[in-house]
């Protein structure tokens, strides 16, 4: 199977690390630590097959991002899934209105996380 690439965007080195270790057997990865890098990203080759997008970041939260990368015709049809600490309802219900194709909460079970990865990439 392809290797996908992934690229995980958080605004704390340690949680990308966190993600890095969990997908690089399996994944390539990108990383960027704010919007402005993720959206530049996003457009640069390789593009990424999917988008793991924290919410809180500062200057420009995840749902602002998500907005722009929905906006680009260039990576609008970019998987996103939300990965954030905000785990209500309201939160996850906002996310997936955005165009999220799913929402998890951290702190990120490995498992269900290389679980959706797979649902994803099998659509």
């Amino acid at each position: 199977m392809d290797q996908k690439t992934v690229l995980v965007v958080d605004d704390e080195p340690g949680n990308i690390d966190v993600i890095k270790n969990v997908l690089q057997d399996r994944h390539k990865i990108k990383a960027a630590i704010n919007g402005t890098k993720a959206l530049a990203a996003a457009e640069k080759l390789p593009m990424p097959d999917l988008i793991l997008l924290d919410i809180m970041m500062p200057e420009m939260d995840g749902y602002q991002v998500c907005r722009q990368l929905k906006a680009n015709a260039a990576t609008r049809s970019i998987p996103v899934v939300f990965l954030s600490a905000k785990v209500s309802a309201d939160e996850q219900r906002q996310g997936m209105e955005m165009g999220a194709v799913a929402y998890l909460t951290k702190p990120v079970d490995p498992q269900s996380l290389l679980d959706t990865l797979d649902m994803v990439f099998s659509l």
